[in-house]
């Protein structure tokens, strides 16, 4: 019998650092698709408020409670990160564990924004996206979250078929950020 082994999306391709600039894959543990059912948002994020301390994301929010996080994933949707489903929202939200389906690479360092603005039609400076925002986007071809976790740090998170191509694309954008110096 074989032996399966688990592998990460970018097991064989980061970490990396170019320039001013670190990728690296972000391991998030369980990530489930929480979208309310109709007429239960209110019910959802009671009980998220009862579970983590936080409630449904409004859009292009994410929240923080202990090792839980909640992100912004598109109308009536986010996705748990890092915790078990609260028993109460069984009955009231349509959920879909989503863990293996997506690669996260954190882009971190003083060339992050400049980096990820040749790949992102969006406006990236702090003011535009401050810390705890997400969006959902382009990375050039590929559908993407993009949420700032830090001055400057992102996590860029596209479905895993797309883990190759998209550590490709920054891996180019970082070395031409680099290469201007």
């Amino acid at each position: 019998m074989v032996d399966l082994i688990a592998r990460s999306a970018g097991a064989d391709l980061l970490p990396l650092t170019i320039g001013g600039v670190a990728l690296a894959e972000v391991a998030l543990g369980q990530v489930t698709s929480v979208a309310p059912f109709r007429g239960q948002a209110a019910a959802v994020s009671a009980a998220l408020q009862a579970a983590f301390g936080f409630g449904f994301p409004r859009p292009n929010q994410t929240d923080i409670g202990g090792a839980a996080r909640i992100v912004w994933a598109g109308m009536d949707r986010a996705l748990l990160i890092g915790a078990a489903v609260p028993a109460g929202l069984t009955s009231i939200a349509a959920l879909v564990d989503q863990t293996d389906a997506a690669v996260t690479v954190q882009v971190a360092g003083p060339g992050a924004t400049a980096v990820l603005a040749r790949l992102i039609p969006l406006d990236l400076r702090p003011a535009a996206m401050p810390v705890g925002q997400t969006a959902r986007s382009q990375v050039n071809h590929m559908a993407a979250s993009i949420t700032r976790t830090g001055p400057d740090v992102f996590e860029v998170m596209v479905f895993r078929s797309m883990a190759g191509t998209l550590i490709d694309e920054l891996t180019h954008a970082a070395q031409g950020v680099a290469a201007r110096g």
